[in-house]
This record gives C-alpha cells, sequence and structure tokens, in this order.
C-alpha cells in the first residue's frame, strides 16, 4: 500500500515504477490519432511533408516527452501550481486586448520573441487546475451551497469573457462548457444548471444584441446557408459537398477533389476532419471518432481508479476537454452547429492546441501514475 505518493517504507516510488505505471494503451492510441494527423496534412500539401505534416510529427514528438515528463512529477507540485498558473493565464489574457497580435480582425495571440501562442489555450488547462484543487478538501455538505457555487462560477465566467471580448466564440463556449461540466462532476446540484439554462432562454436576445456582426452572420448562415453561399456560407457549404462526395468509403488518399482543387477551406486546421471524410469516407471518419472514443473511455476508467479528488476531477476534466474539443469541431464541420473555429485535436495543424492536448493528457497521465497518493492540506502549504 502506498499513502501520500510514498510506499509503507517511506521511500518514494522509484522512476522505474513510474514508468510503468503510465497508462501505454493511452498512449499508443493518441499516437495512432496524431499519426492519422500527419498522414492528412502530407495529404494537403499535394504529397509534401512540408510545410505542415513534418511540423505536426516534430510537436507531436517534443509532446510525448512532454507527457511523460509530466506523468513522472507528483500531484502535489500540480496542485500547488494551479492558482499560480490560473493567475498567470488570466493576467495573460488581460493584456491579449493591450499588446496582443492581431490577425484576421481577431486579437488572440502573444508574442514571445519569433513565436506566438493563445492565452486562451493555456486557460483551458488552468482552468481544470484551478477547479480540480478547488473542490479537492471541500466538504461535501458545502459544494452545492450559493456561496460555494458562486466561487468556481466567477472563475469560470471572467475568462470567459475576456475570451469573447477578442473576440472567440468558440474558444469562450469551449472553456465555459469545460468549467460547468467539472462543476457538475464535483457534486454541484442539478438544479443550477437547470436554472442556468433557462436565464441563458430569458437572455438570449440581449445575448444576441452583444454579438460580433460576423458572429451574427454565422449563425443566420448556419440556419440558411443558402443567405450568402459565396460568402459567410461558402465554408460550410464547401464542407456539406466534400462530405457528400467521400461517400462510404471516399476517393482515395489524396484524391479528395473539394480538398485537393482548394475549394475546401481551412483544410489544415478547422475543416481537416471533412478532408479526411473526402478521401476516407464514411468508414475512416467513423474511424477517427472511434479513436477518439477509445481515448476519452480510457481517460474516464482512470479517473475513476484514483484515490483523490483533486486526481479525479484532474483526469476528468481534460477527458471533458478532448471530447467538447471533437464534438464541437466535427459538429461544426457537419453543419449541425454554426462554424466557431474549433480545431480538431491532434489532427489540425497548429502548435498551441497540440500543446493543450498534450500538457492535458500529461497531466491526465501523471494523475493516474500517482492515483494512490493521498493528498492533504501539508500537501500546498509550501511551493515545491
Amino acid at each position: 500500500m502506498r499513502s501520500g505518493g510514498h510506499d509503507i517504507t517511506g521511500r518514494a516510488p522509484s522512476l522505474a515504477v513510474k514508468l510503468a505505471s503510465v497508462p501505454w494503451p493511452l498512449v499508443a492510441v493518441v499516437a495512432l490519432i496524431a499519426a492519422v494527423g500527419v498522414l492528412q496534412l502530407h495529404s494537403v500539401a499535394g504529397g509534401s511533408a512540408s510545410p505542415w505534416a513534418e511540423r505536426h510529427a516534430g510537436r507531436f514528438a517534443l509532446g510525448l516527452i512532454v507527457i511523460l515528463a509530466a506523468a513522472l512529477i507528483p500531484l502535489s507540485f500540480w496542485i500547488r501550481l494551479a492558482y499560480p498558473l490560473y493567475a498567470i493565464s488570466l493576467v495573460m489574457l488581460v493584456l491579449v486586448p493591450l499588446v496582443g497580435i492581431e490577425s484576421m480582425g481577431a486579437r488572440r495571440w502573444l508574442g514571445a520573441g519569433t513565436m506566438s501562442f493563445q492565452p486562451s489555450e493555456v486557460m483551458k488547462i488552468a482552468i481544470v487546475l484551478a477547479l480540480a484543487r478547488y473542490y479537492q478538501w471541500l466538504a461535501p455538505g458545502r459544494v452545492s451551497h450559493p456561496l460555494y457555487v458562486a466561487l468556481p462560477l466567477l472563475l469560470i465566467f471572467v475568462p470567459v469573457v475576456l475570451v469573447l471580448r477578442q473576440p472567440d466564440l468558440g474558444t469562450a463556449v469551449l472553456l465555459m462548457a469545460t468549467g460547468l461540466a467539472l462543476m457538475l462532476l464535483a457534486g454541484v446540484n442539478l438544479a443550477y444548471f437547470v436554472a442556468a439554462a433557462a436565464g441563458a432562454l430569458l437572455v438570449a436576445p440581449h445575448l444576441w444584441a452583444g454579438l460580433h456582426d460576423y458572429q451574427r452572420r454565422r449563425i443566420e448562415v448556419f440556419l440558411d446557408p443558402g443567405l450568402d453561399p459565396l460568402g459567410a456560407g461558402y465554408h460550410i457549404t464547401q464542407s456539406k459537398i466534400a462530405l457528400a462526395s467521400g461517400g462510404l468509403t471516399g476517393r482515395g488518399f489524396g484524391e479528395g477533389t473539394q480538398s485537393q482543387l482548394d475549394f475546401l477551406p481551412e483544410k489544415h486546421t478547422d475543416f481537416i476532419f471533412t478532408m479526411l471524410a473526402e478521401e476516407w469516407g464514411m468508414v475512416g471518419a467513423f474511424a477517427v471518432l472511434a479513436l477518439y472514443a477509445v481515448a476519452i473511455v480510457m481517460l474516464w476508467r482512470m479517473a475513476m481508479r484514483c484515490e483523490s479528488r483533486f486526481a479525479r476531477l484532474l483526469i476528468a476534466g481534460n477527458a471533458t476537454v478532448l471530447f467538447l474539443y471533437v464534438l464541437v469541431n466535427v459538429a461544426m464541420v457537419s453543419g449541425l452547429i454554426p462554424v466557431v473555429g474549433v480545431p480538431l485535436p491532434l489532427i489540425s495543424y497548429g502548435g498551441t492546441a497540440m500543446t493543450t492536448v498534450l500538457a492535458g493528457l500529461g497531466l491526465a497521465a501523471g494523475a493516474y501514475v500517482h492515483r494512490q497518493t493521498r493528498l492533504r492540506p501539508g500537501d500546498v502549504a509550501a511551493w515545491p
């Protein structure tokens, strides 16, 4: 038996023991999903590894190192880091409209030398850590008390408002959904969520008035793509054509007409699933979705085996992030929801998004490796 991350002799588990506890089947499934991304980005570039496929593969290789490194770090480190990381992420979100990099009418990035990154992506990890820490020692009788419900709501909605101002509706929705899902998993009474849904319906007209013109146009076109088939409706129209073009078994690798002839926009980022479905058909598309489903089920099973609430919520939170990413992207390119600009995790090209997902999986792996650790309030008394 182990307590506090140590065995009965008081020694910390050896490196070999920790490596043996890493959820290698999950790592293998994640690697398969990333390999699909490399193949599709190779196809996007007309059969060339440059410029996207080789970079995607390199980023994933570095990400594997991140997963393994995070898996070996004790839970006490992450629970101490939770609030500071949230505060740093919040400060970065405040800085975005002041000194951020503008691109395509939105200011969502901060520059660091020759590199740029999205603070909103970092916040996806920070909010999971912060909420998991918040609920770790909160007495079950207080979880649904109005005061103790208000505090996590504040943690969620402050960054959501900041991200909406960038503007980035897709990421804001993901942040809000992730945070609320964690509250539900922590045991907050369902009545709060029913009341919130009713309240959202009441204020919907005011929310509509607060949207940017292009956001309102996207929703209008979602309801009727024929309103602007060559403008705001172009993306989803071409996406639907490509999805239908793939049929059951697809046109073949590198043979997609909509993608290879450049009718399909953003085919290496947000709409890569459409390209995949055109080339590999419904069979290939469902095979990829099955890989995601396997990874998410693995994460949930890992969460159920953890001793501490912090570890369980950390894994479940990152499983929720992965699920929401996939759900929103696939629904978006299929025309089931408006286009909101959410990439397909581990397959779409993009450094910050991939880093976020892999970092989250690393935290989940670390929580599982240290699943028998029993956290105590004294574990956060001092910085490691």
